[in-house]
């Protein structure tokens, strides 16, 4: 296939670039930086990772996002064209029971105290004892924006809490892990059952602790988050035009617990509401469906936050 005919976006990207007025230039951009392979540098890059974000959809048709750590080195890319993971059972993991052969997975790597960050969708070959296999359909970097700089730190482990479930009402806990985050992970797919050229992403949002907003409306618990300016690929809304369902992961950088949040979303353009909140291009707003909470599930914690020069309302007080 030529440059010319190697179309890495699908339809709802497209249209949102067009919405923006953006499309040929981005267009033209998506077809020279998105890979089919995976560059030497990134695959060294996932090697030196000790924890990896994945995003999937569930056998009930819902995206989901997770978090995997382990020593560095579980990730292993043998060439351009593959990426081999240890993924140990965890039977409260919602994105490892999805990850059957054929599946589309989204995969990040990110390194906060460098900020950089790198994606891969891929397709599942095979899960099997000695962890997950994974063909790559798209290659590409992200830009350091909005990223908090922070260390990880590997504690001895200790057991995991209970698995806390919820339905439409996240409640008051809940709702203040996530009013203090300033840092979550969303997956999405362009269609409820996702194939190579329809896949799912699984892609980083940072703020100030705040920049996630929860209200109740309805029996259900809204989340409202600004949208700031990205690199107009529009990977995740793109994909919520053609399927609104979506999955969002808050990691607790102290205590190492992961917060599943699965809802429907929607992108309000213009507006006061979008106005209000400083810097933000437009809003995403998330009605909940329902939300599992895997307490002390990782076994790292972070260092306290570097914030990104680069966030609407950040100043520097030194």
């Amino acid at each position: 296939m030529s440059d010319e005919d190697w179309q890495p976006l699908h339809a709802g990207e497209l249209a949102l670039q067009r919405r923006a007025g953006v499309a040929g230039r981005i267009g033209e951009i998506a077809r020279r930086v998105i890979r089919d392979h995976m560059p030497d540098q990134h695959r060294e890059f996932f090697a030196l990772l000790p924890t990896v974000l994945l995003g999937a959809v569930d056998a009930d048709g819902w995206p989901v996002a997770t978090m995997l750590a382990d020593d560095p080195g579980f990730m292993q890319s043998p060439d351009p064209y593959h990426l081999h993971l240890r993924a140990a059972g965890d039977a409260d993991d919602p994105v490892l029971a999805a990850l059957t052969p054929g599946a589309q997975v989204g995969v990040l790597g990110l390194q906060p105290h460098t900020r950089r960050r790198n994606r891969m969708n891929g397709e599942v070959l095979a899960r099997d004892a000695a962890g997950l296999r994974v063909k790559v359909i798209h290659s590409f970097g992200n830009c350091p924006k909005y990223i908090q700089g922070r260390e990880p730190q590997r504690r001895a482990p200790s057991a995991a809490g209970p698995t806390q479930r919820g339905g439409p009402l996240l409640g008051a806990a809940l709702q203040a892990r996530i009013e203090r985050a300033d840092t979550f992970f969303i997956a999405s797919a362009a269609a409820v059952m996702p194939d190579a050229a329809h896949g799912v992403d699984v892609s980083h949002r940072g703020g100030l602790p705040g920049f996630v907003q929860c209200t109740e409306e309805g029996g259900h618990s809204v989340l409202t988050i600004p949208d700031y300016l990205g690199n107009y690929l529009f990977n995740t809304l793109g994909n919520l035009a053609l399927n609104p369902r979506c999955g969002l992961l808050f990691v607790d950088y102290d205590d190492g617990s992961l917060l599943h949040v699965a809802g429907r979303a929607e992108v309000i353009w213009d507006g006061p509401a979008v106005t209000a909140h400083a810097g933000a291009e437009r809003l995403l707003r998330i009605v909940v469906e329902r939300s599992v909470l895997r307490t002390a599930a990782l076994p790292l914690r972070w260092s306290a936050p570097a914030w990104s020069p680069v966030l609407p309302g950040f100043t520097d007080s030194r």
